[in-house]
């Protein structure tokens, strides 16, 4: 009993550490000079057909890559194209199944039984608005929200935009919902492991503990839960009962992000520009990927969008290097290798460690 009250207290106290730090530094400006000790490895997948605007990646507990994409140009909707992939980590496709589920690709998660999760973000002819489970051989094993409904819906048992899954250690199963440019209820759905409602937490704004456009979010080994506040230029930490912990702007306009095992946060940016003319102004931000510790919320990594050639790139004012927009999704393995789903290039890159 009294190493039971010990292990608490420790908990307690680590918990509390945590809160601490994270509220110190949640003033850090937007980090655009950290070193960058990553590489990009080109040609590494091999695939049954070439990505078509993958947007999101996760990675299992065997370190094999979930990848989904978005069919082909025209989309899911009447496509026989298999959105999901499964890679392992020599690049070679395992497994490519899903279609005709989806409408709208945007989201996917690897849970601790080999489940994937799947968010479809819109609805058309009576499919999508859903968060799908299958099994790790397609079958469907679960779908929350209804089937084609919940656009401009603040029912509890629809979704309106579902933007993230995130599966916790017990089961449980967090949803984000609202996507720009409406932005939607912005807020995070809780269900247990079967998918009964448990509650909702967060809205749309910019206060604490509140979203605007929660493109993505991950959770961490002691399961909280981090949300790409993409909208409001932010990552955003909450408990696992929906209590706000923090709200970090160093990590910039994060379409995406992670967590490893080593407590250690990824996030992609997308889209701060320089314009303050833009909807996207984020000050001095650069867009490209970051990495840093949840511990003090530092960026210690700055990778930059990967150079192209297209003639009509991206162009930043703060420079004249073309660039197209990067990756929107992210996922690291537990080598610390780097998966980023670059939807506009319809490419998943790969970063390893020089």
């Amino acid at each position: 009993m009294r190493s039971n009250l010990r292990r608490l207290g420790f908990a307690m106290l680590a918990t509390t550490a945590f809160v601490a730090a994270a509220h110190a530094q949640s003033s850090y400006p937007c980090a655009n000079d950290a070193p960058n000790p990553y590489k990009l490895v080109a040609n590494w997948a091999t695939t049954p057909r070439p990505w078509s605007h993958p947007l999101a990646v996760a990675v299992d507990a065997k370190d094999n890559l979930w990848a989904f994409d978005r069919c082909e140009e025209g989309g899911c909707i009447g496509s026989k194209n298999s959105p999901i992939f499964e890679l392992g980590p020599d690049g070679k496709t395992i497994k490519n199944f899903g279609a005709g589920l989806f409408v709208f690709p945007h989201a996917i998660a690897a849970d601790q039984d080999g489940n994937v999760w799947a968010a479809d973000g819109d609805a058309k002819d009576g499919k999508g608005m859903q968060v799908t489970k299958l099994g790790p051989d397609g079958k469907v094993l679960m779908t929350l929200g209804k089937s084609g409904q919940g656009a401009g819906s603040a029912a509890l048992d629809t979704f309106d935009q579902p933007t993230g899954v995130a599966v916790a250690s017990n089961g449980d199963i967090f949803v984000a919902e609202g996507h720009g440019p409406k932005f939607g209820n912005s807020r995070i759905v809780k269900f247990d492991k079967d998918g009964k409602f448990i509650k909702t937490f967060a809205k749309l704004g910019s206060g604490d503990g509140e979203l605007k456009e929660p493109h993505a979010i991950a959770l961490d080994r002691q399961d909280r839960l981090y949300v790409a506040d993409r909208n409001n230029g932010r990552v955003v930490i909450f408990d696992m009962d929906g209590n706000f912990i923090a709200a970090w702007k160093q990590f910039g306009r994060p379409s995406g992000l992670w967590v490893d095992q080593n407590d250690m946060l990824y996030t992609v940016d997308s889209q701060s520009v320089d314009d303050p003319k833009s909807p996207n102004y984020n000050g001095d931000c650069k867009m490209g990927i970051r990495v840093g510790s949840v511990k003090d919320g530092k960026v210690t990594a700055y990778i930059p969008p990967p150079p192209v050639s297209d003639p009509k790139p991206r162009i930043s004012k703060a420079g004249d290097q073309r660039v197209a927009q990067p990756p929107e999704g992210i996922t690291v393995d537990s080598h610390g290798t780097i998966y980023a789903a670059a939807q506009q290039q319809s490419d998943v890159k790969k970063y390893v460690k020089n």
